[in-house]
């Protein structure tokens, strides 16, 4: 396979997309044309990202986006080049972006039946300092018939557990694609010598328990009680070795090593964002699904991230997010406040 230095039946990301198809026999392709939508905007957004300083895509685009954070460049580059190519693929109906106040409806003779919800640039805030950033999807089928005429903000205000695949793209020392679907959750790595992801991490399994916690502890003022107990557990204690404290910064690096190297990442609410920070519909929904797959769990500390009914596309909530056995631990720790605030 390797005679001249290069594998000749390496399994593509194309190629795996096809495999899962042939599996399905009642499948019609729609969702292998829409994925190769998102690989294409992937890639091209991986190679801005190389050259971002060389073609001055760096500094602000002068705009904010609809949750108040400024819009760097690489930010509406990534956002246009997600529309184009999804609205162009003929598989979507609408569209939600972190960057888009509304939610977008595909032009009625380009509409398929798939409504995606993604993050075009997540991290975008760590762009100037060259830290990883990354873009995150996920993929919904349209709950009502094409003959019922439009779709509307109900088809795309579904609850997690309605995924039909998500995903992210990592564009770090490599750029890489997780990828979950129903079958589990693989790891494609981009090779620029053939412009090609290739499947390098099969049936990823994120640990039961790790040793890593991921936090912003500058927010611990705004903490609520469960939360501190939990790091505090964590820092100092009773048995064991402590666990090691890693923050990024860019939630797609922090949930990477998180699903890799096992632990927990958490962005709680806090005293300031009482519902949290990070979106429902493109951020947590589409990692939880993720982390799920493999194994993982992925609570607000009271119920299950997947569970939550969405009332608005750009919904905030709070995530607790990893090793399965971590999470729980903080699950009880808020199991155990709440009887206690109920016995007063």
């Amino acid at each position: 396979m390797e005679k001249y230095g290069l594998n000749t039946d390496c399994l593509t990301l194309t190629r795996f997309f096809l495999s899962e198809q042939h599996r399905h026999p009642e499948a019609t392709g729609e969702l292998t044309q829409l994925l190769n939508a998102v690989v294409t905007a992937v890639k091209a957004i991986q190679s801005a990202v190389r050259r971002a300083g060389v073609a001055k895509l760096y500094g602000l685009a002068g705009n904010t986006n609809v949750t108040g954070d400024s819009q760097k460049k690489l930010d509406v580059l990534s956002d246009e080049l997600f529309v184009n190519m999804l609205k162009s693929s003929f598989t979507t109906c609408v569209l939600v972006s972190e960057e888009d106040e509304n939610f977008i409806i595909v032009d009625k003779d380009r509409q398929g039946k798939y409504i995606v919800c993604f993050d075009p640039l997540d991290g975008s805030s760590n762009i100037d300092c060259l830290v990883s950033i990354g873009s995150i999807w996920g993929i919904w089928k349209r709950k009502t018939s094409e003959e019922s005429g439009e779709p509307t903000m109900a088809d795309a205000l579904q609850p997690g557990n309605e995924l039909v695949c998500s995903g992210y793209a990592l564009y770090g020392s490599a750029c890489m694609i997780v990828l979950a679907t129903e079958s589990g959750v693989n790891g494609f790595m981009y090779d620029p010598s053939i412009g090609e992801f290739i499947l390098t991490a099969p049936d990823i399994k994120v640990k039961p328990r790790g040793n890593i916690y991921s936090i912003n502890e500058g927010y611990t003022s705004g903490w609520d009680d469960a939360v501190k107990e939990y790091i505090e557990s964590k820092k100092n204690p009773t048995k064991g070795k402590p666990y090691g404290s890693r923050y990024v910064g860019s939630m797609v690096a922090d949930l990477h090593r998180t699903l890799i190297y096992g632990g927990i990442f958490l962005y709680p609410a806090t005293k300031d964002a009482p519902n949290g920070k990070l979106r429902l519909m493109y951020e947590c929904n589409p990692v939880a699904y993720i982390v799920e797959k493999a194994g993982g769990l992925a609570s607000t500390g009271s119920m299950r991230v997947l569970d939550i009914q969405p009332k608005d596309i750009h919904e905030r909530a709070p995530i607790f997010i990893g090793s399965r056995d971590d999470v729980q631990d903080v699950i009880d720790i808020y199991k155990k406040h709440a009887e206690k605030q109920q016995s007063k």
